[in-house]
């Protein structure tokens, strides 16, 4: 004879329906919780990563400002020495000024370009999904190679 106090095996679940909703709609508040969370992370990181190419990019037109300065003085200073060399060394200036302004565009480009665009989020809520679906052949997609 089994005794009243003994314990019950796992498979046999006492909890009601109503119980079993309430545990439902929690879990999946978490799960809301946790997909907005990692959103924002994301979204953070994409933020700051704008930043630093619009404080490149300022740079950059700062830069071109300067660079039509010292074309200015170059163009003046040639046009009063026709055929003396001495305005040579403002347009070395000017060539320095456009190898410093292609060398941010080119670092704006590399962090605009890395830019994550949700992708983690993306996949988070799509295997989510397919989890809310008992799907178990469905998965996130796999990541596209950039």
């Amino acid at each position: 004879m089994a005794e009243p106090g003994a314990a019950r095996p796992a498979e046999v679940d006492d909890r009601s329906i109503g119980g079993l909703v309430s545990d439902a709609v929690s879990d999946l508040t978490r799960l809301v919780r946790y997909e907005t969370d990692l959103a924002k992370q994301e979204l953070l990181a994409d933020v700051r990563r704008i930043g630093v190419s619009a404080g490149l990019a300022a740079t950059i037109v700062f830069t071109s400002f300067l660079m039509l300065v010292m074309l200015c003085f170059a163009l003046a200073y040639g046009l009063q020495t026709v055929g003396v060399w001495d305005w040579a060394s403002f347009l070395i200036v000017t060539g320095v000024l456009i190898v410093l302004a292609a060398a941010f565009a080119g670092i704006i480009y590399l962090k605009v370009r890395r830019l994550d665009r949700l992708r983690k989020t993306r996949e988070s809520v799509q295997g989510d999904i397919a989890m809310l679906r008992r799907d178990e052949n469905a998965g996130p997609p796999a990541a596209i190679p950039r």
